[in-house]
C-alpha cells in the first residue's frame, strides 16, 4: 500500500471517529452511560476535577485541624447511661435532670430507635459510684413510675482503655495500608501505583473530614467500616485501571489516539459499572441504617452503616474523577508519552490541512468548470451569427 493510501485510511479513520463522537453526543444521557462511547470528557477536564478535589481536601483538612472529631466513649473514656424511652422522657428533660442532679451538663443526650425499642443514651465524663447512684435516683424520680432504677444501665470506660483502642485502631489502619501498598506495587506500574495510593489517601481524608464537619461520633465500629470502604475504593480503582491497561496496550505504536483519550474511553466504559456497584452497595447500607436506628435502636449498626455510606459515595467519586486524571498527568511526564501525543496531534493537524487543501481544490475545480461552461455558450452564439 502506498503512502497516499495509508494517509487516506488514517483520514477516513479520523473522520469515522469524529462522526461517531458527534453521534454519541446527540444520544441521551442514559444511552451514553450504557454504551460507554467516550462521550463524557473526564480526563480532558482534569484541571477542573483537580480543583474540585483540592477544594474538598482543603475543607476537610481545615475541619479536622480546627474542629476535630467527636470521639465515642470507647476512645475518650467516660460513663454512658442508657434506659428505655418512655412517653414522658425527652432529650431536653433528661438534660435538665442531669444538670440539676450533678451541677454540670452531659456531653451528649440522644435517642436511638423507635417505638418500644427506643432508648435514651447519656454520655458524660467518668462518674463516681456516688454520682452514678445520684443521677440514677434523679432519673427514676423524674420519669417514674414508668421508669425505675432497675431500668437504668450505666457503663464506665477508663481513659487508659480508650487510649489502647485508639492505638490499636491506628495500627490496624497502618497494617491495612501497608498490605494494600504491596499489592498495588506488584499489580500495577509505578504511575498507577502512585495514583491508586493517592486516591486511597483522598478517600481517608474526605471521609474523616465529613465526620468532622457533620459531627458524627467516631466509634470502633467507625474504624471497622473505614477499613471496609477502603477495600471498596481500591476495588473500584482497580477495575478502572484494568480497563485503562487494556485500552492503552500498544497505543504508542499507533497515531490514532493519545494515551489520555484512551484512558478517558476506559473511564466511560466503566462508568456505568461504577454507578451500578455504588447503587447496589448503598441500598443495603441504607436498609441497615433504617433497621438499626429506626426499628432496633442499635448504635453499633448505625455507626457501621454511616461510615460505609459516606465511604462508598466518596470512593466512587474518586475512582472516576480523580484516579484516572491523576494517572494521565503522571504518565504524561514520561518522554515517550509526550512524544506520542505530539505525533498524534501533528498528524491530526496535517490531516485537517489536507482536508482544507482538498476542499479548496474541489472548490477551484468547480468554479473552473462553471466558468468554462459559461464561456462556451457565448462563443457558440457568436460563431452562429457569423
Amino acid at each position: 500500500m502506498s503512502r497516499d493510501t495509508d494517509t487516506d485510511v488514517v483520514i477516513d479513520d479520523d473522520a469515522t471517529e469524529a462522526r461517531n463522537r458527534t453521534v454519541a453526543q446527540k444520544h441521551s444521557l442514559l444511552s451514553r452511560l450504557y454504551t460507554g462511547t467516550g462521550a463524557f470528557e473526564v480526563v480532558g477536564r482534569r484541571r477542573m476535577w483537580f480543583s474540585i478535589t483540592a477544594g474538598i481536601v482543603a475543607i476537610c483538612l481545615l475541619s479536622i485541624v480546627f474542629r476535630g472529631f467527636t470521639l465515642g466513649i470507647d476512645f475518650e473514656g467516660g460513663t454512658q447511661i442508657s434506659f428505655t424511652n418512655t412517653s414522658q422522657t425527652s432529650t431536653s428533660a433528661v438534660e435538665n435532670v442531669f444538670s440539676d442532679a450533678l451541677g454540670r451538663d452531659a456531653e451528649s443526650v440522644q435517642t436511638a430507635g423507635s417505638g418500644s425499642s427506643a432508648t435514651v443514651q447519656v454520655r458524660t465524663s467518668t462518674l463516681t459510684q456516688a454520682e452514678t447512684e445520684k443521677i440514677t435516683a434523679a432519673l427514676a424520680q423524674r420519669f417514674g413510675p414508668a421508669l425505675t432504677a432497675d431500668d437504668i444501665n450505666s457503663s464506665d470506660v477508663s481513659s487508659t482503655w480508650g487510649g489502647e483502642v485508639t492505638q490499636k485502631a491506628l495500627i490496624a489502619l497502618a497494617v491495612f495500608l501497608a498490605i494494600v501498598l504491596v499489592y498495588i506495587a506488584v499489580r500495577f506500574d509505578k504511575e498507577m501505583s502512585a495514583a491508586a495510593m493517592a486516591t486511597m489517601i483522598f478517600d481517608i481524608v474526605v471521609t474523616a473530614g465529613v465526620y468532622s464537619i457533620v459531627g458524627f461520633e467516631v466509634t470502633p465500629a467507625t474504624v471497622i467500616g473505614l477499613l471496609t470502604i477502603l477495600g471498596f475504593s481500591l476495588y473500584d480503582t482497580v477495575v478502572v485501571f484494568d480497563k485503562v491497561e487494556e485500552n492503552v496496550r500498544g497505543v504508542l505504536h499507533t497515531t490514532r489516539r493519545t494515551y489520555a483519550e484512551q484512558a478517558n474511553l476506559a473511564v466511560n466504559q466503566t462508568l456505568m459499572r461504577s454507578i451500578n456497584t455504588t447503587v447496589i452497595s448503598v441500598l443495603p447500607i441504607i436498609a441497615l441504617m433504617v433497621i438499626a436506628v429506626w426499628l432496633l435502636g442499635v448504635g453499633t449498626l448505625k455507626d457501621l452503616g454511616l461510615i460505609q455510606l459516606v465511604g462508598v459515595v466518596v470512593g466512587t467519586f474518586s475512582s472516576v474523577a480523580f484516579a484516572t486524571p491523576l494517572l494521565v498527568t503522571l504518565k504524561e511526564r514520561r518522554k515517550d508519552i509526550r512524544e506520542h501525543t505530539s505525533r498524534v496531534l501533528a498528524r491530526r493537524a496535517g490531516s485537517d490541512e489536507t482536508d482544507a487543501v482538498g476542499a479548496r481544490t474541489r472548490t477551484s475545480l468547480s468554479k473552473t468548470s462553471v466558468a468554462t461552461a459559461t464561456g462556451d455558450r457565448p462563443s457558440g452564439k457568436r460563431n452562429r451569427r457569423r
